[in-house]
Parts: C-alpha cells; structure tokens; sequence
C-alpha cells in the first residue's frame, strides 16, 4: 500500500479579501475531492487573501496509481486560470517504510 501527498503552493488573481478567497478556494478543493476521490484541504496561508496552499492526498495499492493521480490533480490545478503555482511539493509513503 502507498500513500501519496501533494501541497501546492498558490497564488490567487483577482481577490481582495478572505471572503473572496474562500470563495474560489472552497470550489477548487470540492472538485479535486469529488473528481479524483482524493482528500483535499486547505492547510496553509489562511490569514492571507492572496496566498492559499491546498494538500491532496491519495492512498492507492501501487506507487504508479499514487503518481498518477497526483498528477491529474496538479493538471487540474494549474488549468484554473484564476491560480498561479507557486510550488508544487510530493511526498510518497510505502507501507513497508519504517
């Protein structure tokens, strides 16, 4: 069994307050959750309006089905036009690690 972590690091467009960044940050984690049956949250930069940092990830059987989805999800990500990446981060787990 592997798990697999991904944070994405963003910078938002045009947003002027936290109220603003809820609303384009809540959407984005609702459709990573229900299109790639991942865990999504916002965990980082929440004082900030411009900045949000958004943490994915995925338990699957094999490395290769981990990857793959992390991937289709930072695809996802950076097809939001309204989001720049600032830094993408990946993290890999094996139930054999100790």
């Amino acid at each position: 069994m592997f798990a697999g972590t991904l944070t994405i690091d963003l910078l938002l467009g045009d947003v002027h307050s936290l109220k603003g960044k809820r609303s384009v940050v809540r959407p984005l984690v609702a459709e990573l959750r229900r299109a790639f049956d991942v865990a999504a949250a916002e965990t980082g930069h929440l004082d900030l309006h411009r900045r949000a940092e958004v943490a994915i990830a995925v338990v699957a059987p094999d490395a290769a089905r981990c990857t793959d989805v992390l991937d289709r999800c930072e695809r996802a990500v950076a097809g939001h036009p309204e989001f720049q990446i600032l830094s993408t981060r990946r993290q890999l787990l094996s139930s054999d690690d100790d």
